[in-house]
């Protein structure tokens, strides 16, 4: 998927625009992308709706006329079909590029039985008699799977898994040597898509075309594709390996892309990417929605780099940023003269955003690594950095921006005889942060965030007259106060009753979804991990036994003390 133009390119996209024109306004649909595909490579696409990925299926077939705009090169086999007459557009179109369209009861005419569309595109290359196009129908039906006496039917007598073998078929009667598949599943049921997806497969094996796959269908990317492409406002912002990109995003709009997907995360709660696309083409195209935006993303659009062989991402900080780091920490603690090790060369790391899971039984060293993090209590040796910033002592939890630590217990963590209101502008006024009018008005946001009321009457009630649901949400608020970048959440949810969890949980997601901190929530139940958690670590005996995606841990681990905690239920 490399950008230069070798011998070997199938297709070559050198800073292909689009624009649609109407009467009074103009809508970029492309802005600048390029991209190369060689012969044999199976490319995905993945992105929003209006993300630009059927523009670019329309510009390879030259489908895109005035009084819209194209510009750049599309080159198919060395002949840029920009530049081409229509005549010879025609010639390399379903001969060279064939398009699988989504939409199969709009792309059929619903008057002409199949046996006469399916031959449609081969008549555009070849003259065929009435014989021949009917032996050609044959063979085409044959080979998507259907019986020839399909050829009598209209496209509403067919289903839609039909349908779509149908323009499959259309498709590759002119043997291209590349096919393009816009969404080629998404209207089906589960069974008769991977059907499709054998199907697809057996086909590109007989016939040895390369493949475009469009699609919000992260199984079909896995199955069908080696590399995949992420595209956003007519932008490209991130290009790699399929299965790499999937399991390790390096950009914040592909990780939200990759949270919101059912197929990735199938036991989480969904959320979104907030907001809305903005056509602004000053700074990054996504800084408006990213979570680790600078100023300099509003103002200098980010160019693709580099990471390593495999892949590439627009974004001026690199990718998502690694918040935490933590390497090699011990700790041990004496005890009656004898020396406990809690906790033995850890070394992890937590990425803007995103959130960690650190499981394992009472003893394992949980609470401790959460508190060296947080810089409550030094390690006796490795190093934690925070921002590529050492931690030591409690620094990061003084200041905005930092770290935060939620305790198990809210009964104790919170003093009662402090009011709610004392509470929360505790943090805030040993820090001299705001004035007094500030820290009231981030309080009462705070109390919001978390869905408690911001009366007078509340905001001077105690603590200890509060439920211990009410508690945990006053805790999480008094650290939101501080506006974290990463939030330590230690065991906050064993105290509490299955529905009082169950709502703070998904109230503390969505608060991470709209705010964008990271999470380092300690549990011992691998169950609620899989359910909160992108990534996992398994902690036995102050050691980590395995790290991974939530996905692959809790169903594909081969770990013993992994298993003995899927097993046990804890």
């Amino acid at each position: 998927m490399d950008t230069n133009k070798t011998q070997n390119n199938l297709l070559y996209i050198k800073e292909l625009s689009v624009v649609y024109k109407a009467e009074s306004s103009s809508l970029t649909a492309l802005n600048q992308i390029s991209f190369a595909m060689e012969n044999g490579q199976n490319l995905g696409l993945i992105g929003e709706s209006g993300s630009g990925k059927t523009t670019l299926a329309l510009s390879l077939m030259g489908l895109i006329s005035l009084p819209h705009k194209v510009e750049g090169e599309v080159e198919v086999l060395g002949k840029n079909i920009l530049s081409l007459p229509e005549k010879q557009i025609r010639k390399l179109r379903w001969k060279e590029v064939a398009m699988v369209f989504q939409n199969s009861l709009d792309v059929l005419n619903p008057v002409m039985k199949i046996g006469h569309q399916i031959v449609e595109p081969l008549k555009e290359v070849e003259a065929l008699s009435i014989k021949e196009s009917a032996g050609e129908a044959q063979k085409l039906l044959e080979l998507v799977g259907l019986e020839y006496y399909w050829k009598d039917a209209y496209p509403h007598q067919l289903s839609g898994g039909m349908r779509q073998r149908v323009l499959l078929a259309m498709a590759l009667s002119c043997s291209p040597r590349l096919l393009i598949l816009d969404e080629p599943t998404s209207s089906l049921d589960a069974v008769i898509r991977k059907e499709m997806f054998k199907l697809i497969q057996s086909l590109q094996n007989k016939f040895g075309f390369s493949t475009l796959v469009i699609s919000h269908d992260l199984t079909a990317m896995q199955v069908l594709t080696e590399r995949l492409m992420v595209l956003y406002g007519g932008e490209i912002l991130e290009k790699g390996l399929t299965r790499e990109v999937i399991e390790e995003p390096a950009h914040t709009y592909t990780r939200g892309l990759i949270n919101s997907s059912v197929q990735a995360f199938p036991y989480k709660d969904l959320w979104g990417i907030p907001g809305e696309t903005i056509s602004s083409r000053q700074g990054c195209v996504f800084a408006a929605r990213c979570t680790q935006a600078l100023s300099e993303c509003r103002i200098s659009k980010p160019s693709l780099k580099k990471l390593n062989l495999d892949r590439e991402v627009a974004c001026h900080q690199d990718g998502i940023v690694d918040l935490l780091r933590v390497k090699g920490v011990y700790k041990s603690y004496n005890v009656n003269q004898a020396t406990i090790q809690a906790v033995k060369g850890v070394s992890l790391r937590v990425r803007h955003g995103e959130t960690v899971a650190i499981v394992g039984r009472s003893g394992s060293g949980k609470s401790t690594l959460a508190q060296i993090i947080a810089g409550f209590i030094p390690p006796d040796g490795g190093e934690v950095t925070f921002f590529n910033q050492a931690v030591k002592d409690n620094t990061p939890v003084c200041k905005e921006g930092g770290i935060q630590l939620v305790l198990q217990d809210p009964f104790s963590s919170l003093s009662h005889r402090f009011t709610v209101k004392d509470t929360l502008m505790e943090p805030l006024q040993i820090n001299k942060i705001g004035s007094r009018e500030e820290r009231l008005e981030r309080v009462k946001e705070a109390l919001l965030a978390v869905q408690l009321p911001i009366a007078n009457s509340f905001l001077e009630r105690y603590c200890s007259t509060l439920s211990g649901g009410q508690r945990q949400r006053i805790a999480i608020a008094r650290g939101l106060v501080m506006k974290p970048k990463l939030l330590i959440a230690d065991e906050i949810t064993t105290m509490l009753d299955v529905s009082t969890q169950a709502n703070l949980l998904r109230l503390l997601k969505g608060l991470q979804n709209s705010n964008g901190f990271a999470m380092f929530f300690v549990t011992h139940d691998l169950h609620l991990a899989r359910k909160i958690a992108e990534r996992i670590i398994v902690l036995h005996q102050g050691q980590v036994t395995e790290e991974g995606s939530s996905s692959f841990v809790t169903e594909e681990s081969c770990c013993f003390h992994t298993r003995a905690l899927m097993e046990a239920g804890l």
